[in-house]
C-alpha cells in the first residue's frame, strides 16, 4: 500500500488521462491512494503563455475529483517545489514531462527516497492533438465569412 502522486494541467480530459490515473492507482496497490496535483491557472500561463485553458482551476479539480481512481486532489504551482510538501511514496510522471522543473523534481525524489515511475503516453491521443483537430474543423474548407 502506497501513496502515489501524479501531476498535470488536465485541462481537456481524455482517455489518456483516464489511463494514467488507472495505471497510477494500480501502482498504489490494494488500499493505496492516488493523489493528483493540478497546476494552478496562473502558473500554467507562466510556463505556457500560448495556452488557452478551456476550464479554470476549480473546474479541472472538480472533474478530476469525480473520477473513481482519484483519492485526493491538491494544487501545485511549481512541481519541483510543491512535491516537497506532499506526502507520497511513488511519483508517476509522463514520458513527455522533461522540462527543468521536472528534472529538479526527479532529483529531489532520488535524494529523498521517493520512487519514480515514468509511464508512456497512451498511443494516438493528447490534449494538443485534440485541440489541433478541433481548430482544424473551424479553419478548414468553407470556414470563415
Amino acid at each position: 500500500m502506497s501513496r502515489v502522486l501524479t501531476v498535470g494541467v488536465f485541462d481537456v480530459l481524455h482517455f489518456g488521462h483516464f489511463e494514467l490515473f488507472r495505471r497510477a492507482k494500480d501502482l498504489a496497490g490494494i488500499g493505496g491512494r492516488l493523489i493528483v496535483a493540478v497546476q494552478e491557472d496562473d502558473c500554467v500561463l507562466k510556463y505556457k503563455p500560448e495556452a488557452h485553458l478551456v476550464y479554470d482551476f476549480a473546474k479541472r479539480c472538480a472533474m478530476i475529483r469525480a473520477l473513481r481512481y482519484v483519492d485526493e486532489v491538491v494544487s501545485y504551482r511549481d512541481v519541483d517545489i510543491d512535491i516537497q510538501k506532499i506526502g507520497f511514496d511513488l511519483f508517476v510522471v509522463g514520458g513527455d514531462q522533461l522540462h527543468a522543473g521536472f528534472q529538479r523534481a526527479l532529483e529531489w525524489c532520488e535524494t529523498h527516497g521517493k520512487e519514480v515511475v515514468r509511464l508512456a503516453r497512451t498511443k494516438d491521443i493528447s490534449s494538443t492533438q485534440l485541440r489541433e483537430e478541433q481548430l482544424s474543423q473551424f479553419e478548414g474548407p468553407g470556414a470563415g465569412p
